[in-house]
């Protein structure tokens, strides 16, 4: 009995550590807007479809200003009723590092959006900040963690962000400059760009915590997702990732971090490389100037 335990831990042993345990957490910003979307309904079933045949369950960071109404709360419902999760990602999605919007100000939309979240039968308590800034100063920096600590909210952070948001940007204008056609073209740069995130933020996570960690994947509710999140998923699984629950994820030390920098925010393990002052870091974590070029070249 011994020497099958004894063979596969020395093999362990040898074995690179990105294939010893990637693991991964799905989770998605904003919830599909009805009086912006004819189609929302539409795309939030394919994107829960593609969830489901892949047995994988998620979370969802509703947005107030895009999802309160009675379609918008039904669509986030949806999400319930298939046993993922749903969070607060703030009501009017302001950027705490814009110099306008003060502390007062984002607390109240934070409350805010606790009031739409109210209507669901259950929610939970977990935070996303809008387009991960999480403050410019440090009086709002720690007073809205001050907030989320008293009000009962765990992380929402991320640890893998991605520019899913820009493709979907480009993918929408292709379709608008070429209706009818097929956008299958843009599937595998988007997967490739995923790919590529993902095994960037990886490999900064193993420099910065010293260890593997359980990641959580920064995506959004838009069409390039809808359209191929089951090829993505097929994708990462094929590449070594294995996709865990959100509050699986949630449960690494890693999110219980709160790293001391300014402006503060972006992936919790950009922040932390940050922190430590490792080399190579672009800033804005990710931004559409890294993607454009790669686009641009395609002619998408």
């Amino acid at each position: 009995m011994l020497k099958p335990l004894i063979a596969a831990l020395a093999l362990c042993l040898y074995l690179p550590l990105a294939a010893m345990a990637q693991r991964l957490a799905l989770s998605f910003d904003d919830g599909y807007d009805p009086d912006k979307l004819p189609n929302a309904r539409a795309l939030n079933n394919q994107l829960l479809k593609a969830l489901k045949d892949n047995e994988i369950k998620s979370i969802l960071f509703a947005a107030g200003s895009r999802v309160d109404s009675q379609e918008g709360m039904n669509l986030v419902g949806k999400w319930l009723e298939q046993g993922h999760q749903v969070g607060n990602h703030s009501y009017s999605h302001l950027n705490l590092d814009e110099k306008q919007v003060s502390l007062d100000r984002y607390l109240s939309d934070m409350e805010r959006n606790e009031d739409v979240l109210s209507r669901l039968p259950s929610w939970s308590r977990r935070y996303r900040f809008p387009y991960l800034k999480e403050g410019n100063t440090e009086a709002k920096r720690d007073g809205v963690r001050q907030w989320l600590s008293a009000h009962g909210y765990g992380s929402g952070a991320v640890s893998i962000d991605a520019s899913d948001w820009y493709y979907d940007q480009r993918l929408r204008a292709w379709m608008v400059r070429h209706p009818g056609e097929s956008p299958q073209a843009f599937k595998q740069p988007y997967i490739r760009h995923l790919l590529d995130r993902a095994a960037y933020y990886a490999q900064l996570a193993r420099q910065a915590m010293g260890r593997e960690i359980d990641h959580v994947l920064l995506l959004h509710t838009n069409t390039i997702n809808a359209m191929f999140l089951d090829d993505v998923i097929s994708a990462l699984r094929d590449a070594g990732w294995t996709f865990i629950p959100p509050e699986q994820a949630y449960a690494d030390a890693v999110y219980q971090e709160a790293p001391d920098t300014l402006p503060a925010g972006e992936s919790i393990v950009w922040s932390l490389a940050k922190k430590q002052g490792l080399p190579g870091l672009r800033h804005p974590a990710e931004s559409e100037q890294y993607e454009k070029p790669r686009l641009d070249a395609l002619g998408l």
